[in-house]
């Protein structure tokens, strides 16, 4: 071995590949406008002739299916074949409260959902989302297991409202409404408390680091 670079001995160097970015335009980012697009579709298929036609609610039922499907695949399309994006990490969310948001008020516009259940679920979905934007600097929440039943949970008692349902099938969706509003509530206690832990844990390591720094510089004098 001469001990000379191979660069510099005319040799080929070895260098690592980029990594390339993955473009706006990818299936789960049109998946994430697809579903925002949903939303006036989905509101004005509800809303129509005063939310009196059942044939037009079970078109609007469709939309918001549409909607928590593509809710699903985006997220994992984007995880799986590395097709997260800024645009992704924004708007996926944003779509996500929006059709849930347009279903819960329009519901109870209509008279079919009380105004009480609308709130709370809008009061935890954005308040969660504060919150994570409070303890950011500290780390990120991860998604739970309770947190994904939750959701489900949602879109299955609100699908349920959204059709005309009479009989058994009414008194079911309002049980299952109750389970969507009793998981919302309690998880999202479990993200105030994690939000909690993770700030005085954060807080308490930059102390220390402070300290640290304090320390060496006192030593170096």
């Amino acid at each position: 071995m001469s001990g000379v670079p191979a660069s510099a001995a005319g040799g080929r160097t070895c260098t690592a590949p980029a990594v390339r970015q993955a473009g706006l335009w990818n299936i789960a980012n049109v998946l994430t406008m697809l579903r925002l697009l949903l939303v006036p579709a989905f509101v004005v298929l509800l809303m129509h002739d005063g939310g009196a036609d059942p044939v037009w609610r079970v078109f609007a039922w469709a939309a918001f299916a549409v909607a928590m499907i593509t809710d699903v695949f985006d997220g994992h399309l984007a995880r799986t074949y590395n097709l997260v994006t800024d645009f992704g990490k924004i708007a996926d969310p944003i779509a996500d409260k929006a059709i849930m948001g347009a279903a819960l008020i329009c519901l109870s516009v209509l008279g079919d959902l009380p105004w009480w259940v609308t709130g709370v679920i809008l009061f935890r979905e954005l308040g969660i989302t504060l919150m994570r934007f409070w303890v950011i600097k500290h780390g990120v929440i991860p998604a739970s297991r309770g947190g994904k039943i939750k959701t489900l949970a949602q879109g299955t008692a609100v699908g349920m409202y959204v059709l005309v349902l009479t009989g058994p099938l009414a008194t079911f969706r309002w049980w299952v409404m109750a389970v969507a509003v009793v998981l919302t509530v309690v998880t999202g206690l479990d993200y105030v408390r994690q939000a909690v832990v993770m700030r005085r844990a954060g807080l308490a390591r930059e102390r220390a680091e402070q300290r640290a720094e304090e320390t060496g510089r006192e030593a170096a004098r």
